[in-house]
């Protein structure tokens, strides 16, 4: 499956660039830069279209919003930009990044230029042809690295106008319900019980971090030997939120079948050298210091992000009838909307019963 996604190809159609026109903006804000330009299409990304930019011996990531028709609010590359530039002042494993551009003129619509991180990009949660011990290792530097960014003080590193403080998951469930319902393509009974029940439940919980919004194994560039993390990839859905929303989206793939979309769920985890569900959760706690939540919590922090990916699922989908889509992958992603929702509901239906 791997090599579906991993690795470059040729810069689809629909997503050409000028070179000559992006080679000119870049020579006008980078000192140095020098041409000419290979431009080559990451095969990976379902949202904004991102290539490899060789240029004077070195390699450069570019990220774009695509053409054509866009939900509100979605393919923000300005707040990716803005949130990995800060990021990457205190030390954070991010792409060193170089240029926004914000004017359609150059390429077609709104960019930005980074490093292109070497390593691995590792899919598949139970890393299969990793040695046992660095399974472990891949893990728990995993969970420090989202340990460490829910340590950071989104104040001092200018992002306290990056979201809004307070109220994260009414206002996300809020969010991604109209975007599920402005991309519907067919009625999903889970989602719609979701709908209705997932504001009604909020739980009373209302710390504000920067969060990802897509922490997984995939977003990540380890290093090509070592068990280290060099890179978070993809922050086009990072805001300021709530750090256990964000990590327990993290968790949905102890929550996932092995059997659906690379899940974790059912495998042998001890024999694997990947730690339990239970283990992961209180290394993460004991690591920021924050409180333990109660099990229906973190129940409804999983239906609410079952939920969430459903969403953001059925958003690939639509993008496929308005032929926007940016992976040739999309339709696969697209047709996870429902039995994710059903997960999510299922999620509900654990906290019900436990309640009677």
């Amino acid at each position: 499956m791997s090599d579906q996604f991993i690795g470059v190809k040729p810069v689809e159609e629909r997503h050409r660039i000028d070179a000559g026109r992006l080679e000119e903006f870049l020579k006008q804000r980078m000192e140095g830069f020098r041409g000419p330009l290979v431009i080559e299409q990451f095969k990976g990304g379902q949202s904004n279209p991102t290539y490899r930019i060789g240029a004077g011996g070195r390699h450069y990531a570019l990220r774009r919003k695509p053409p054509g028709k866009l939900l509100p609010s979605a393919h923000a590359v300005d707040r990716e930009f803005k949130v990995i530039k800060a990021l990457h002042s205190v030390g954070f494993p991010v792409a060193k990044p170089y240029v926004l551009c914000e004017d359609p003129a150059v390429i077609g619509t709104a960019f930005y230029l980074m490093d292109c991180m070497e390593g691995r990009v590792l899919w598949d949660p139970a890393l299969p042809g990793v040695p046992k011990a660095d399974r472990a290792a891949i893990w728990d530097e995993l969970n420090r690295v989202i340990a460490l960014l829910h340590s950071v003080d989104y104040r001092s590193v200018g992002l306290e106008d990056f979201g809004k403080a307070g109220s994260y998951i009414e206002r996300q469930v809020g969010r991604w319900t109209k975007q599920y319902l402005a991309s519907e393509t067919e009625k999903i009974e889970a989602m719609d019980q979701l709908i209705a029940w997932l504001p009604q439940n909020i739980p009373a919980t209302d710390e504000t971090t920067v969060v990802h919004g897509d922490y997984r194994l995939d977003n990540t560039v380890f290093h090509a030997t070592e068990p280290r993390l060099l890179a978070v990839l993809d922050w086009e859905l990072s805001t300021l939120g709530d750090p256990l929303a964000d990590f327990s989206y993290h968790c949905m793939s102890w929550h996932i079948p092995s059997t659906m979309f690379r899940g974790l769920g059912g495998l042998p985890h001890a024999e694997l050298g990947i730690p339990t569900e239970g283990e992961y959760v209180e290394r993460y706690f004991e690591r920021t210091g924050r409180k333990r939540v109660a099990p229906s919590v973190w129940d409804y922090y999983m239906a609410y992000n079952m939920f969430r990916l459903a969403a953001i699922c059925q958003g690939i989908a639509g993008r496929i009838v308005d032929g926007t889509a940016a992976s040739e992958h999309a339709r696969e992603a697209g047709a996870r909307a429902r039995p994710l929702g059903e997960l999510g509901w299922a999620q509900v239906e654990k906290i019900l019963k436990r309640s009677t």
